[in-house]
């Protein structure tokens, strides 16, 4: 999400960017591995993971963080992103050294919880710097890495202890409705700044085409899109039964030539992002969901390949081509029901945050992509197994000199893995009916048993962690929309007209005059969207703060200790005039009975011991002191 950048003569105040110290990949390796030494040298053996993320921790101390702090010297803002690295190298570790991987693991936990402690320190004006500002390191290989942020890093590497905290969730909200926005620098790098400091809040200035690029309105258009070729498709696949009357009517109906223009319009989508993000970013933002549109594209694809095919083809094969053509059609519908129930799962979750969305609701997506992640174990194993079992079982059949169709012994094991098992087919040999029963076992018994045990414990470890698994999506979603570099953003199928019309001119003209085409077009086409969006943030969000519900429903403060009017309120009318107060003992002495709970019990003894111990050292020193000056009087006498 790019701001653009032809309009910043029209706007009455220059965006400034929030800049921030940024070391070069040199010094920032060695910060890093300053930061392995110091977390080798807190958790030397091994520590329970609970012990280290608990809220009252007896090892992340405030003694702790205060020494990672000042172990960054003039870098402290770069310190977030060099302890989630230092996370990655020690979860590198662990995945690659069994023998020590509980020692990792918790190091990799202490270097993640020690940023989210960090993050919260930091004042709320450097927050969105030193959470988004792109960073390079160097390789084992001394190649600079990709540049990428704190939230980047984390979102790569699955930190849902950091990503689940407000300042994290207060940088991906503020990305997610567009009050922080992308633009590029002049050494091509992406700097964040903030949106309403550049706009003066009135209609036309938020009447703009590169609010199309917010992740909030390109989700909106997402499910419109999804849910509209999902109404298209449940047309389209009608047209076989409506024209079974005139079977040879061989010819495209309108839901059918709708179906594929929407379905050429995502995967073009789907494709420009996929290559931009592996280009740009890394392997890693290919999620679950990434293939289930290439499924989807897949199959729509094909199924229109076949289609076009029978429709030129005169002979017998036609009927045939166009039953082929429907028949993979057909296994499109469970793919774009996901898809729209991902896509409309964010808002459903924002909606309806009263009823627990985020336990009940945002847990569902979750859990299906983490029990397919689980699942790659018995596939794995089922696949050596089969292969083995299909070859045995073939060569028992081929035993007589005679064999029937490969076919049917790998229809025979599906069946059987499928709780289905067909016994009579073997009967006529005690050989293969042993062999199928060995399968039968093996499968049903032993790797289903073990298919149950892995989806069990995927469930369980979300659920557990429900709200911050949840988080740690959200983020990941918002920022997949405008990690992938694109200063003009026309959501499918607008694409094609970007494609066919618009993207051959971009080196023919100048950038000043491609800019000025693209907002021209862009304001053309999506008219009513964008005054729709105007509207929304001119009229209800920029009055979101000082709304007659919001402050009905909530107080100016509400109870924060941080106003004197709270604290230590004084009464007014006729109770001051009787004398009556609130305030009689003030605010600062009724804490001081408080227990602190920002620390454990063992560190509450260790400091009380401490306190023993410094007052057992004065008493000792006042009784030195007497004894040695009753010593001089003695000798004076």
């Amino acid at each position: 999400m790019f701001d653009d950048p032809s309009a910043e003569s029209g706007r009455s105040g220059a965006l400034l960017p929030v800049k921030t110290v940024k070391p070069s990949p040199d010094t920032l390796t060695k910060l890093i591995k300053r930061l392995r030494a110091l977390t080798l040298k807190l958790l030397p053996g091994q520590v329970d993971s609970q012990e280290i993320n608990g809220a009252t921790s007896r090892i992340i101390t405030q003694q702790v963080i205060s020494a990672y702090r000042a172990a960054a010297g003039d870098f402290e803002e770069a310190l977030p992103y060099c302890l989630l690295r230092a996370r990655a190298e020690f979860k590198w570790d662990a995945d690659h050294n069994p023998a020590d991987y509980d020692e990792n693991h918790g190091r990799a936990i202490a270097c993640e919880v020690l940023a989210r402690r960090i993050i919260h320190l930091m004042p709320p004006d450097r927050l969105a710097a030193v959470m988004a500002t792109r960073y390079t390191h160097m390789n084992m290989d001394d190649d600079e890495s990709d540049p990428a942020s704190a939230l980047e890093m984390a979102i790569d590497s699955h930190c849902t202890i950091f990503l689940s905290s407000s300042e994290s969730q207060d940088v991906v909200n503020s990305l997610w409705m567009g009050d922080l926005i992308q633009k590029m620098n002049e050494k091509f790098d992406v700097d964040y700044v903030s949106y309403s400091e550049s706009h003066d809040g009135s209609f036309w200035s938020h009447l703009d085409p590169a609010r199309l690029c917010v992740p909030r309105y390109q989700n909106f258009f997402r499910i419109t899109l999804w849910f509209f070729l999902l109404f298209v498709y449940s047309q389209a696949v009608r047209e076989p039964l409506e024209r079974l009357a005139d079977p040879y009517s061989n010819t495209m109906d309108i839901w059918e030539i709708l179906l594929y223009v929407l379905g050429l319009a995502t995967l073009i989508e789907d494709i420009n992002r996929f290559f931009k993000l592996v280009r740009f970013v890394t392997w890693r933002v290919v999620s679950f969901w990434s293939v289930v549109a290439l499924v989807t594209n897949s199959l729509l694809l094909a199924a229109f390949i076949l289609r076009v095919i029978g429709l030129y083809d005169n002979t017998d094969n036609s009927s045939k081509l166009r039953l082929n053509s429907f028949q993979v059609l057909s296994f499109v519908a469970p793919f774009i029901c996901l898809v729209a129930f991902s896509l409309a799962l964010i808002l459903s979750s924002e909606l309806i945050t009263v009823f627990d969305g985020y336990k009940y609701v945002g847990m569902m997506q979750i859990c299906v992509a983490r029990m397919l992640q689980e699942s790659g174990i018995f596939f794995a194993l089922l696949s050596i197994l089969a292969l083995g079992f299909a070859q045995a079982m073939y060569a028992l059949d081929a035993a007589d000199g005679s064999t029937e169709a490969a076919s049917g012994v790998v229809n025979a094991l599906v069946q059987a893995l499928l709780a289905s098992p067909d016994f009579s087919r073997y009967s006529g040999s005690s050989s293969g009916l042993t062999m199928y029963y060995l399968w039968n076992v093996v499968t049903v018994v032993i790797l289903l048993n073990v298919l149950i045990s892995l989806f069990s414990s995927a469930y369980q470890d979300v659920v557990d962690d429900a709200e911050a698994q949840y988080l740690a999506f959200f983020a990941s979603k918002t920022i997949g929309m405008i990690r992938a570099p694109d200063s003009y953003v026309y959501p499918a199928p607008f694409n094609l007209i970007e494609t066919l019309f618009i993207s051959p001119f971009e080196y023919c003209l100048s950038e000043k005059a491609y800019a000025k085409m693209n907002r021209i077009t862009m304001s053309v086409l999506f008219f009513i969207p964008l005054t729709l969006i105007a509207l929304y943030e001119a009229l209800v969000k920029h009055h979101h703060g000082h709304g007659w519900m919001t402050n009905w429903l909530r107080g100016e403060n509400e109870g924060d200790d941080s106003y004197p009017e709270t604290t230590d309120p004084e009464v007014d009318g006729a109770d001051a005039t009787a004398g009556r107060s609130i305030s009689k003992v003030p605010f600062n002495e009724l804490i001081k009975a408080f227990p602190n709970t920002a620390q454990s019990s063992e560190a509450l003894m260790l400091a009380e011991i401490r306190d023993l111990r410094n007052q057992l050292n004065l008493v000792l020193q006042k009784l030195s002191e007497n004894e040695s000056g009753r010593g001089v009087g003695g000798l004076e006498d």
